[in-house]
């Protein structure tokens, strides 16, 4: 690559142009004039030099800057004098940008010091680690994507290899009865449930969330003009007990109830599938966190028990990360034929090329090594966590976040008191669809070291035990407890499907 750069006569006006680059060399040198005629360095009725002498000052051939000068002459930045040469037009309504007098808002993260100088530990929820994964598997899996023939007809269901690797997938670690007809390739969970809501609800339906639950199902369902209902949670998961029987649908996270970490027991999920039954309301499925559990068995999936009342989500954000952009939805044959149309109607679609390096993942097993990896990582800080603040701790055999349970008049000091020492905290009570039912922090050790994790929790407890008198852990050499709880930190393996429920 070398770079050209040329001042021309008249005013300073340097022009740098990349060769082997892209946007072409006509388009570079267009660019760049355009933007010395916004800024006043060129100004009205100033000659420019001849394609000939420009292009010979800049070593390109004339064609180069004869294109560009013809697209300047018909978007009207140039004027042409017979026998006179070119000129800047006269352009009185160009809108110079204004000198900066104080710096654009920054991002509200950025506003605090610690962040810059590497400081900062985030413990909010949501966000997996993504600093550690198999770049050579990922560059065999993108190799395989670059061969695979790029589709104009992209199919809404989704690349039938990877609904076929899904499928393989699914029924062995979620033990769900589906097969790759009983599936669509989504770009997400936010994807999915948008499909769903533009299919099955309309203005005026209502549409129940868990609360506190999922902001996001509550907005998507608010866009669509449904009618929220808020349905209580306890220490399990959503109370079936009292819900309406007017419900199009119900959103759910059963397998790790976000955000107070609740995982619901099976004699509950079959009064939940027997509420669908009798009132005819779909219920939407998260298997949010899914993956990922400590010290217990897997349960098994409402979609598993019932596919024709639910609509299971599912998504690769955690599991690999949100950057993948790869879930997908299992429904019932009418249900999936519905949303699938929905797809195609919207234009959505997920990007094969993503698809076919996913499909790839799969069929190495590189997905299931990276989760065996993870599970034991994630494992290691889940354990730090309950070394340090088990008294308080909730939700935590599974998934990448826990309830801190404490006093509502504790929750608001803590979080800002944690921030002033560094320390990134999310509350409860910003979960709630109105007055807060739950109280205490939210603390994800998904994105933060097991090194960051541990000093995040140090500082909680602290401040735990001033400001509300919880207990501090007895420590140990180290600085850790003299007794720490390391049999909880080991993963179960994966449910174990069995051979007459294979899809």
């Amino acid at each position: 690559m070398r770079d050209l750069q040329v001042t021309t006569s008249g005013p300073e006006l340097p022009l740098t142009l990349v060769r082997d680059a892209s946007p072409s060399l006509a388009t570079q040198l267009g660019d760049q004039l355009r933007a010395a005629m916004r800024a006043g360095v060129l100004s009205a009725g100033e000659r420019l030099p001849s394609t000939r002498g420009l292009a010979r000052q800049l070593g390109v051939s004339r064609t180069v800057v004869t294109e560009a000068y013809q697209q300047l002459y018909a978007e009207g930045w140039l004027d042409g004098r017979h026998g006179s040469g070119t000129y800047v037009a006269d352009l009185p309504e160009i809108v110079r940008p204004a000198p900066a007098t104080a710096p654009a808002p920054p991002r509200r993260l950025r506003r605090d010091p610690a962040r810059h100088a590497g400081k900062v530990v985030d413990l909010r929820p949501g966000s997996p680690w993504t600093l550690d994964y198999d770049r050579a598997a990922w560059r065999r899996a993108l190799r395989r994507a670059a061969d695979h023939p790029l589709s104009p007809d992209p199919d809404p269901y989704g690349l039938p290899e990877l609904r076929e690797a899904l499928a393989v997938h699914l029924r062995r670690t979620r033990a769900v009865p589906v097969d790759a007809e009983g599936m669509i390739v989504t770009r997400g969970t936010g994807n999915g449930l948008g499909l769903v809501t533009a299919a099955l609800l309309g203005p005026g339906d209502r549409a129940g969330v868990e609360d506190p639950g999922y902001r996001v199902a509550r907005n998507t369902f608010r866009a669509h003009g449904a009618e929220v209902v808020s349905c209580p949670v306890d220490e399990d998961g959503v109370i079936v007990e009292g819900l309406p029987g007017d419900l199009r649908v119900l959103y759910t996270t059963p397998a790790h109830q976000y955000p107070t970490g609740g995982r619901l027991p099976i004699p509950r999920r079959e009064r939940l599938l027997a509420w669908a039954r009798r009132t005819g309301a779909i219920v939407i499925e998260d298997d949010y966190d899914a993956e990922f559990r400590y010290d217990v068995a897997p349960l098994p999936a409402l979609y598993g028990l019932d596919p024709d009342r639910v609509v299971l989500l599912g998504t690769l954000s955690k599991s690999l990360a949100p950057d993948v952009g790869v879930g997908w939805l299992l429904a019932r044959p009418d249900l999936l034929a519905r949303f699938a149309e929905t797809r195609s109607e919207t234009g959505d679609r997920t990007p094969g090329p993503v698809q076919a390096a996913v499909t790839a993942l799969l069929d190495h097993g590189d997905l299931d090594r990276h989760l065996r990896r993870m599970r034991l990582e994630y494992a290691r800080r889940r354990a730090v966590v309950v070394e340090l603040l088990g008294p308080l701790v909730r939700g935590d055999t599974a998934g990448l976040h826990v309830m801190i349970e404490l006093p509502e008049h504790v929750v608001r000091p803590l979080a800002e008191a944690a921030r002033e020492r560094g320390v990134l905290l999310d509350t409860a009570e910003r979960h709630h669809n109105g007055a807060p039912r739950r109280h205490g922090i939210v603390l994800g050790y998904g994105s933060a070291s097991l090194q960051d994790v541990r000093r995040g929790c140090e500082i909680v407890a602290r401040l735990a035990a001033e400001l509300a008198g919880a207990p501090v852990p007895r420590e140990g050499r180290g600085g850790r407890r003299a007794d720490p709880p390391a049999a909880r930190a080991a993963p179960t393996s994966g449910p174990r499907a069995e051979p007459a429920r294979a899809r």
